[in-house]
């Protein structure tokens, strides 16, 4: 009874989660409900590829959440990225959610490059795998990539495909959903941005997301952001200090109610820039 009450919890939240599948770990673009195709950090692998181009070392993170605020239902997720100057970035990211019983894992690796002065251009292979004790497993391999260009300065259009090929879970007889994401974003200035969002699955309503960040102070950030289908409220605050970054986000969702996401960063050789990390 325990393990039947764990799994039907296991799938509501799964079924509540903005994409299926695909994960959206980092809580600095949690504090934003999401947004977050134009920014450039270690979580770039879990939203847009291409914003691993413009890190500026290498760099690695840990995130933590639990749906329901129950710790069956936790997920977590590292990432590192390897920049370089004339062959572009890679990517390496896991996540596991779920316990012995019923789990989710996702393990990808990226690869990113920047095309041109005011483009740059990411791709990605997951491997997706599903656990249910006494039931099988199961596994699916997946695509992404991305693009960010910046047609004029401080102005940012960004675009981002999951799954392109509707890959399916053979076991369980299903297919993944396709997701494409597009946004845009504008720099008021060097401490200020703001983003607007949409995200299709193709059987599914379109989720529109707005979030922003400001740099209160130095190495200080405050987050906002609102997301509808279904209606999310979120707030956030990250703090950077020598390459080091710790991020927090509070959710509100109108179905699972609130929960916390947490996240941890260092990035070597850091350069002072400006808010894309």
């Amino acid at each position: 009874m325990k393990y039947i009450s764990f799994l039907i919890l296991f799938m509501l939240s799964i079924q509540f989660s903005d994409a299926q599948y695909q994960v959206e770990a980092g809580a600095r673009q949690g504090a934003m409900c999401g947004s977050g195709l134009i920014l450039s950090d270690i979580w770039s692998s879990y939203h847009n590829q291409a914003g691993l181009a413009d890190i500026s070392g290498i760099s690695a993170g840990l995130f933590y959440t639990s749906i329901f605020n129950m710790p069956d239902l936790r997920e977590t997720a590292f990432a590192v990225a390897l920049p370089t100057e004339k062959f572009g970035s890679a990517g390496l990211n896991y996540t596991y959610s779920g316990n012995s019983f019923s789990n989710f894992s996702k393990f990808g690796l990226a690869y990113s490059k920047r095309l041109g002065k005011r483009i740059t251009a990411g791709v990605q292979i997951d491997y997706l795998r599903f656990v249910q004790l006494n039931y099988g497993n199961d596994g699916a391999a997946v695509g992404e990539f991305g693009l960010i260009a910046e047609p004029v300065d401080n102005f940012f259009i960004a675009a981002h495909v999951f799954n392109p090929w509707r890959a399916n879970y053979t076991l369980i007889d299903e297919t993944l959903e396709s997701i494409l994401r597009v946004g845009a974003a504008y720099y008021f200035s060097e401490k200020v941005v703001f983003m607007l969002e949409t995200e299709k699955e193709l059987d599914q309503n379109a989720i529109f997301r707005a979030g922003t960040e400001y740099n209160i102070m130095h190495g200080l950030f405050i987050r906002a952001g609102v997301a509808t289908n279904p209606n999310k409220f979120s707030f956030g605050l990250g703090y950077n200090y020598k390459g080091v970054s710790i991020d927090a986000s509070y959710i509100s969702h109108q179905t699972i109610g609130y929960y916390m996401q947490f996240g941890l960063g260092y990035t070597l050789n850091k350069k002072n820039d400006k808010m894309i990390e």
